[in-house]
């Protein structure tokens, strides 16, 4: 993998009236790779992920996407760098009041500037590439299934082609199954789309099968960002419990052994 760093994230401080969540964080995300970002309750792990997309702005620090400070872009610069990232939020966040084919194309309406034909003809092909039938299109989220909202999503998400995909949390809720046909899907893209994924999550199946590195919030910061063998050696308790428990073992087994979504070292 070429160590070139796509996110830039340094010094941020994040703070909501007197708590602090992040301090003096720094963070680097390399082109290509499939980051996992975990930590414990409270670490600010969906935080860290709304400021690098701009949805929140911190107390200081900076944040680059390509080499650009995304905290300082304005107008059509601000635009042209948010056409270069999509992200899944935690449960989808759907619009309830459109269909599925109708929330993928909006943003190719109102980003793209695309006529309402041409961004359903698109739409209907990320609907297929995010591994939904055809039928999903007519359908309001209501109509969906937990596993059916995270892959419309995840349509929407990719509707503008960026080169980098935010996932807060994107098999939670998801039985063993679902998340793993969703993992080995987010693989899939990662190879034929060339994206870059930042994944924020606490399932340890996905870490194991599918993260190329893994960064553990801790103390307001990121305590370690590396490879999982490298992690899992880090001194703290909570990496400790998190990644040597009983849970975390039989990840690494059941990674070990699949043939399938095993990811090689960089």
């Amino acid at each position: 993998m070429v160590s070139e760093p796509i996110i830039q994230v340094r010094n941020i401080t994040n703070q909501f009236g007197t708590h602090v969540v992040h301090k003096d964080l720094d963070l680097d995300v390399f082109r290509g790779e499939i980051l996992g970002v975990v930590g414990g309750s409270g670490s600010g792990k969906s935080v860290l992920l709304r400021t690098i997309v701009g949805l929140h702005t911190p107390r200081a620090g900076t944040v680059k996407l390509f080499d650009q400070n995304i905290l300082q872009a304005r107008g059509a610069a601000r635009t042209a760098l948010e056409r270069r990232f999509g992200v899944l939020f935690q449960r989808g966040a759907l619009f309830s009041s459109l269909t599925v084919l109708e929330n993928i194309a909006m943003p190719l309406i109102e980003h793209a500037g695309l006529s309402r034909p041409q961004a359903n003809t698109i739409a209907h092909l990320k609907i297929a590439l995010a591994g939904l039938p055809s039928r999903a299109g007519a359908l309001y989220p209501a109509s969906l299934s937990g596993g059916m909202i995270k892959r419309a999503a995840l349509a929407r998400a990719l509707a503008l082609d960026p080169d980098i995909l935010f996932l807060d949390e994107p098999t939670a809720g998801l039985d063993p199954i679902g998340a793993g046909a969703f993992d080995e899907l987010i693989v899939t893209l990662r190879d034929a789309l060339g994206l870059t994924v930042f994944l924020v999550t606490h399932d340890l199946d996905t870490l194991y099968t599918i993260c190329d590195r893994v960064a553990v919030l801790s103390n307001k910061c990121v305590m370690v960002a590396d490879q999982l063998p490298v992690v899992e050696k880090h001194p703290d308790p909570w990496v400790q419990d998190y990644f040597n428990g009983p849970r975390g073992r039989a990840a690494h087994a059941a990674a070990r052994h699949s043939p399938s979504t095993t990811v090689e070292p960089c």
